[in-house]
């Protein structure tokens, strides 16, 4: 087995760990890491059999479950590519994903998804099921199989280059690009978030993302299995807010991972109905998007666990930067903390390198980054000026060297000549006792170019009106920053990753303002 693999790596902690609890479906069964690695094998040797070859792309359509985790690692040990899709899309979605990918195969669970079968038909892509009855069982694949394969799979030796996983970007400003990863991507990532997290054989976690989303697929799972350590699945096949802690409790999880919208859910939940006991644990993270410092320090008062922002993305494999442990140095709420595992520079735009506390684009390189969008030479052009890979994202370095984001590039809100942080923006709205999810974002205006409106999501039980809204902002913002106009509403669009978006926010509250009869909303 190659080394800077995951599969390598995984092959090794399945001899390192053989009876480690590697995986747990909530309520069902457990599998530990040398049953996993077995299971793994035989899947992958089924796929070899049913004619799958190194290079194919792979699309896989399932909940969080024990068969998605199995079929993604039995589908890169054939040296084939991973594709996992988000089982909401609609059938267009499934069309344009599987069609981009150029996927020769689907995967999904017994029960099936139609929209995905509904795409894969009209595509001519072959479907199979894969299915687990329990621990003891092999996992079934509903596929013709051949009676010998063209190549046995001890010959099949997996190579850092190869493709592992293809992911689209959430298409903040654009049709979504794909995303190519190799085995040693992903070897290189789970690596780094191994060595800042310390994660080792004795720490749990409970999965509450999708993962088919990279925040989800290499934090919570693929690390914690790389790192001999064990996940557990919720046993409806996503996250529940309603059964979180008593699955924390029951594997007595260490930690875990989130984007601020779950945070805010498991802190309102807290609130109130709070549990009888808490497990204990060793931090908290969050990623994704952009955490208030005021819900950071609710999280920590309510957990009792340092609460470590992050910064990551699809291009980087997920992790470029975070705060640290609290042995290893402060965790400084508003930063996303300090870069991890590869290098990271604030660059103007002629590549010009700034100094601590300038903003400019934040850029990395390193062996997580992906080397290039598929088929899309116009991305990569702009994607990779002076050397190094652009996140479109603006920060700055503070003098201690944390990053400090300010913003997507797109999405910063030009006011008559005056650039607002829509990030500053949120976290003042967040402070507020009585909201419990914010998000600001720019509108075009005649005056200014850009004006910048708010919605919020009061809390429950709260009285709060826009005026009280528009009081808080003047009162803890320059004027120029205050929302012109506050949208009181009782959801807000995110992605299926649970981020906000905020162009989407604001296509979504200028749509019902052009058709609403009088421009109040949600109240």
């Amino acid at each position: 087995m190659a080394t800077f693999t995951l599969t390598g790596l995984l092959k090794q902690v399945a001899g390192k760990f053989p009876s480690g609890r590697a995986i747990s479906f909530s309520g069902k069964f457990d599998l530990t890491h040398s049953r996993l690695h077995e299971l793994v094998e035989r899947a992958a040797s089924r796929l070899l059999a049913a004619g799958v070859k190194p290079g194919d792309v792979v699309a896989l359509t399932f909940p969080n479950t024990v068969e998605f985790v199995i079929m993604f690692l039995a589908v890169i040990r054939v040296r084939a590519t991973a594709a996992p899709l988000n089982a909401a899309y609609t059938v267009d979605e499934f069309e344009f994903y599987l069609s981009d990918s150029e996927s020769k195969l689907l995967l999904t669970s017994k029960e099936g998804n139609e929209p995905v079968l509904a795409a894969a038909a009209k595509l001519n892509i072959p479907h199979a099921k894969s299915t687990l009855a329990d621990v003891d069982s092999e996992v079934t694949l509903s596929l013709t199989q051949s009676e010998s394969a063209p190549v046995s799979l001890s010959e099949l030796v997996n190579d850092p280059s190869d493709v592992a996983l293809f992911l689209h970007t959430s298409g903040t400003t654009s049709r979504p690009k794909g995303v190519p990863l190799t085995q040693h991507n992903l070897y290189s990532s789970v690596q780094n978030i191994k060595s800042v997290y310390k994660l080792s054989e004795s720490d749990s976690t409970v999965i509450v993302l999708p993962l088919f989303h990279v925040h989800g697929l290499l934090a919570g799972l693929l690390s914690s299995l790389g790192a001999g350590a064990s996940v557990a699945l919720p046993g409806a096949g996503r996250f529940s807010a309603s059964t979180f802690w008593s699955d924390m409790n029951k594997y007595n999880a260490t930690w875990y991972t989130a984007v601020p919208t779950i945070h805010q859910i498991i802190l309102d939940r807290h609130l109130s109905s709070p549990e009888p006991n808490y497990p204990k644990l060793r931090f908290i993270r969050s990623c994704s998007a952009s955490l208030a410092p005021s819900i950071l320090a609710r999280l920590e008062e309510a957990f009792g666990a340092p609460v470590l922002e992050a910064y990551a993305m699809t291009e980087a494999t997920h992790l470029m930067a975070s705060n640290p442990l609290p042995e290893d140095g402060p965790h400084k709420p508003g930063s996303v903390g300090k870069p991890v595992g590869q290098e990271m520079s604030i660059l103007d735009e002629n590549g010009v390198e700034q100094g601590a506390n300038a903003n400019g684009e934040v850029c990395i390189r390193g062996p997580n980054v992906t080397t290039g969008y598929k088929n899309n030479p116009e991305a990569n052009k702009s994607g990779f000026l002076f050397g190094w890979f652009h996140t479109g994202d603006l920060g700055f370095f503070d003098s201690d060297g944390y990053l400090h984001l300010v913003g997507r590039i797109k999405e910063l809100i030009n006011r008559g000549g005056e650039k607002i942080s829509p990030i500053e923006v949120d976290a003042v709205l967040l402070s507020h006792p009585d909201i419990a999810q914010a998000v600001a974002f720019g509108v075009p205006d005649d005056k200014y170019g850009e004006e910048i409106n708010c919605a919020v999501i009061p809390r429950e039980g709260s009285n709060l009106d826009e005026a009280e809204v528009s009081r808080f902002c003047k009162k803890n913002l320059a004027a120029f920053k205050v929302p012109k106009k506050v949208f009181i509403t009782d959801s807000l669009p995110k992605t299926a990753s649970g981020k906000i978006q905020r162009r989407i926010v604001a296509e979504h509250f200028l749509a019902q303002m052009s058709t609403a009869k009088v421009p109040k909303f949600g109240a």
